[in-house]
């Protein structure tokens, strides 16, 4: 744990108006909602006729490129002021940001297991997503909200609540959906995009990855592992996985899902998704990972078995 001076939205917004020259940063694997909401908040600080970039993020998916692709910081700009969106930890920050780890002068995030690295944070753990937070934010700026703005934290929102379908969705975020949406956020088209298009690829991968799921502990937890190999026999590539991390927790009865995934060089990618009552966070954190109660990720450094293995043993104690 570092030190870090809390502020609210409204002293976010006077901390983000005294200052310029800003550079946005998001964590590795960028979901729509760190990077919708890091292009929202990017283009609000331009309109105040701030200088205002994201550090392009090399694990960005096809399907999220087009919603940041005109805010990318050209390669020798300088920042005065480091922003952290929508990450927890040092750790998880995206690969390319080592010059700036030492530097980060504001978080603003929504994670529980935030862990205080930044100078200045914003952090409101009640909100659905961090999108949420920068709505709330560049209202206190005093931004006029345009499409431009509004839909990129659609994307942030309806992300992080898998359509408004987590139990995580509260009246306030169908509220500012809805708000969203009045000032000309492309929800059908988002919608579409990201909720309602497979590849040929995809649907071929979702027999497998079904074919494969496995129950533990009197069917109340279901696993299923994606290897290298099935990524490769199927043609997915990790744009058409975005979603697969609620698969499992749909199952009836299951309380709590699990997918592991290969990396390309080594260890497994760890998603967990649970029901009220059982801690995704304090599962994930034993790896030194985290997130939200009910849905929380980590990497392990171990093959995909022993991956599942450890695991198992860490989701034993929630399940007592």
């Amino acid at each position: 744990m570092g030190q870090t001076t809390r502020l609210t939205c409204k002293q976010t917004a006077a901390w983000l108006m005294e200052r310029d020259g800003f550079l946005l940063l998001t964590h590795r694997r960028p979901d729509g909602d760190a990077l919708g909401a890091a292009a929202g908040l990017c283009v609000a600080l331009r309109k105040l006729g701030k200088t205002a970039y994201l550090l392009e993020n090399p694990d960005t998916t096809e399907r999220y490129k087009g919603y940041v692709a005109d805010y990318l910081a050209p390669a020798d700009y300088q920042p005065q002021a480091v922003i952290a969106v929508d990450t927890a930890s040092c750790g998880i920050m995206q690969t390319n940001a080592g010059l700036y780890l030492d530097q980060i002068d504001l978080a603003i995030d929504h994670h529980t297991s935030y862990t205080d690295y930044a100078a200045y944070t914003c952090l409101d753990a009640d909100k659905a997503a961090c999108g949420e937070v920068v709505y709330e934010v560049i209202l206190a700026l005093g931004v006029e909200v345009t499409a431009e703005i509004a839909t990129p934290l659609y994307v942030a929102i309806t992300t992080d609540t898998g359509c408004f379908q987590y139990a995580n969705t509260t009246a306030d975020t169908l509220c500012v959906a809805s708000a969203l949406v009045r000032a000309g956020a492309e929800h059908w088209a988002v919608n579409k995009a990201l909720f309602r298009t497979k590849s040929r690829a995809r649907v071929a991968f979702d027999g497998a990855f079904l074919a494969g799921l496995r129950y533990h502990y009197n069917d109340r937890v279901a696993v299923a592992v994606v290897t290298r190999t099935m990524m490769a026999e199927t043609g997915v590539t990790e744009d058409d996985l975005d979603d697969i991390a609620a698969i499992p927790g749909q199952v009836e009865g299951v309380l709590v899902g699990i997918v592991v995934k290969e990396l390309p060089a080594e260890g497994c990618k760890v998603s967990v998704r649970t029901v009220s009552g059982i801690s995704a966070n304090q599962i994930c954190k034993q790896f030194g990972g985290g997130g939200h109660p009910m849905a929380a990720g980590c990497e392990v450094q171990q093959p995909p078995e022993e991956t599942v293995a450890l695991l198992l043993q860490a989701c034993e104690e929630q399940l007592i």
